[in-house]
């Protein structure tokens, strides 16, 4: 494995150029994963340079495949600007190489341990000042903010999936956040074409509290024998004016995901709601996470499974 693998998306520029174009900005995301990937795209589409940290080549190679196709997408779209500079991407499996960013998105698993991991290590490594952002789904920002070296730097912002074709998504001021730091994220926010609902911290925040509770109760409902998964969505699209049902949403995000998020507020509540239903922990032991294997709560064709 090199120290330092590097490239760049088709039709991007250099660093110097689009950091002229974009208020400086140089994002450094850890985790290459599904919305790692996504943030890269957006940024990438948004004229920012970013520098992509994972553990494996691998992994950075399909992230880089990825993302070109993502971007050509949003592009078609319309999601994303189609003139105008395409951000530099460089690859590396060293966290040494962030040093430079100019603000740091942690994007891996929602597992409270790892992202603490990650987090301190990015700290240790950027400079004081540096925006620190983790997108976490539930993990509260003040439980995080104890494995940074500068709390005060510290935010969440709760990218929505995909983020380069919603743009909105919750920034979470947590109690030891700055006002720099919120400043900052702000910034940035606007600078990748995203409108942030300032919330407070707390397990799960705004969408999560509630989104991921109703996941799992459609998902009861459908191991009661109440409904099928099409006729839950169906109900909610129809009656609710939802653009999509909860179980198609619970694929979207991935049912591994979805487990994780409910793990993580159960445990922070003790509110037996969140506890994950049988049917999903089945469902993830299959490893039928949803869109991402091919096979969910649907199977993509659209049939139930």
């Amino acid at each position: 494995m090199s120290d330092n693998p590097t490239g760049t998306v088709p039709g991007s520029t250099t660093a110097g150029t689009t950091g002229a174009a974009t208020g400086g900005h140089r994002l450094a995301i850890i985790g290459a994963g599904v919305m790692g990937t996504g943030i890269t795209t957006l940024a990438l589409g948004r004229g920012i340079d970013v520098i992509l940290v994972d553990v494996s080549e691998d992994i950075l190679a399909k992230a880089r495949t990825a993302a070109t196709g993502q971007l050509r997408l949003a592009r078609m779209m319309g999601r994303l600007p189609r003139e105008g500079a395409t951000g530099e991407l460089v690859t590396t499996t060293r966290i040494e190489d962030i040093a430079e960013a100019t603000a740091v998105v942690e994007a891996v698993t929602e597992l409270a341990p790892l992202k603490a991991k990650v987090l301190a290590e990015a700290s240790a490594v950027v400079a004081p000042g540096t925006l620190l952002i983790s997108n976490t789904s539930a993990v509260p920002i003040d439980e995080q903010a104890d494995s940074v070296a500068r709390p005060e730097d510290l935010v969440g912002i709760h990218f929505m999936n995909p983020p380069y074709l919603i743009h909105t998504s919750e920034l979470i001021r947590g109690p030891r956040s700055g006002e720099a730091a919120v400043e900052a994220a702000r910034g940035l926010l606007e600078a990748l074409g995203q409108h942030g609902v300032v919330v407070g911290d707390g397990p799960g925040f705004v969408i999560n509290r509630i989104l991921q509770r109703m996941i799992n109760e459609a998902a009861r409902i459908v191991a009661d024998g109440v409904a099928d998964p099409a006729s839950v969505d169906a109900a909610f699209e129809g009656c609710l004016g939802h653009t999509t049902g909860p179980l198609a949403t619970a694929d979207l995000i991935g049912l591994d995901n979805v487990v994780d998020s409910l793990r993580v507020l159960h445990e922070r509540t003790g509110d037996a709601g969140y506890e994950p239903c049988a049917l999903l922990l089945e469902k993830v032991a299959a490893g039928d996470f949803g869109r991402k294997t091919g096979r969910g709560f649907f199977t993509y064709g659209g049939s139930t499974s």
